[in-house]
């Protein structure tokens, strides 16, 4: 993503990025900080959106789903 974003620049939008065995098995926290670096990194300047991969949502843990949004509402001013 990182990579992409430099490539990419703001000529269009990334998407994505959080993997479904993230969110299946990992905790809050670490769900919290990938959730921030993706933000940080791919974020500035726009063209980001913060989604996991394709998953039945009924697969991963609900505490992680919120991180996802809490951590847009948290760190994604940029």
């Amino acid at each position: 993503m990182v990579r992409a974003k430099a490539i990419l620049g703001d000529r269009a939008c990334l998407c994505g990025n959080v993997p479904a065995s993230l969110l299946c098995a990992g905790s809050p926290s670490e769900v919290d900080e990938y959730c921030k670096k993706l933000i940080q990194t791919c974020g500035k300047n726009g063209g980001f959106i913060l989604t996991s991969s394709t998953v039945g949502y009924g697969e991963i843990k609900p505490e992680n789903l919120i991180v996802i949004i809490d951590s847009a509402e948290k760190y994604g001013r940029y």
